[in-house]
């Protein structure tokens, strides 16, 4: 029996729902209307792809809901000619919208099982710009370099100096910070030289994010 495809209605509510929750970026919300959320779900979950919720991956992970999705989007502030780097791959799906607004996007996930599809994923969507690494976010490989943009999408407890370090000068960075079994606070933070300006955005509720590469699944 095959998936349910979402209908016409359903995309149009997803896009409706985004504009009355306060994104106004048309480039973000182009690019939430071109990316087929549907393929990053499991198939027992197409159903509700385009629900404003949450679903479960693989691996005990999520695909963030697409509010959440398209608002740390619009918070990056992204132009064409920034270099992005995901920390959390996951489904691939948030990686799929920053591709449509970034030059580059390396996409860093420690679970070979989620990389490996989405790889297979994005690679059918034509994602050519973006690169799944299987790697730890908290120990990001030096030959990556810098970056204009960093999203982090899962929950850690403090944004760790090393990840700080990656950003270009007026780079931004946004992750969700807090405890790993409670609310956390999606930060914005900004890098003016040598100082980083910090900017609490809302309260979010992530997986959490852990060190090293899983050494399973």
């Amino acid at each position: 029996m095959p998936s349910p495809q979402p209908t016409p209605h359903e995309k149009m509510m997803f896009q409706l729902n985004l504009r009355q929750r306060g994104i106004s970026d048309q480039a973000v919300l182009k690019a939430m209307e071109d990316v087929p959320r549907e393929l990053f779900v499991t198939s027992a979950e197409r159903a509700y792809a385009y629900r404003d919720t949450a679903l479960g991956i693989a691996c005990g992970q999520t695909i963030s809901q697409p509010f959440v999705v398209a608002y740390m989007t619009e918070q990056l502030d992204l132009h064409p000619e920034h270099r992005v780097l995901e920390v959390g791959t996951g489904s691939g799906y948030q990686a799929a919208i920053l591709s449509k607004l970034a030059r580059e996007v390396v996409s860093l996930e420690r679970f070979r099982t989620l990389a490996d599809r989405a790889r297979l994923v994005l690679a059918e969507l034509g994602c050519s710009n973006v690169d799944v690494v299987l790697g730890d976010g908290f120990d990001v490989p030096e030959t990556l370099g810098t970056f204009d943009r960093i999203m982090v999408t899962a929950a850690m407890e403090e944004i760790p100096d090393a990840l700080l370090a990656r950003l270009e000068p007026g780079g931004v960075l946004i992750a969700p910070v807090g405890p790993m079994d409670d609310t956390q606070m999606l930060t914005r933070v900004v890098r003016n030289g040598d100082a980083f300006d910090r900017q609490e955005l809302m309260a979010v509720r992530f997986v959490p994010a852990l060190q090293g590469v899983a050494r399973e699944l």
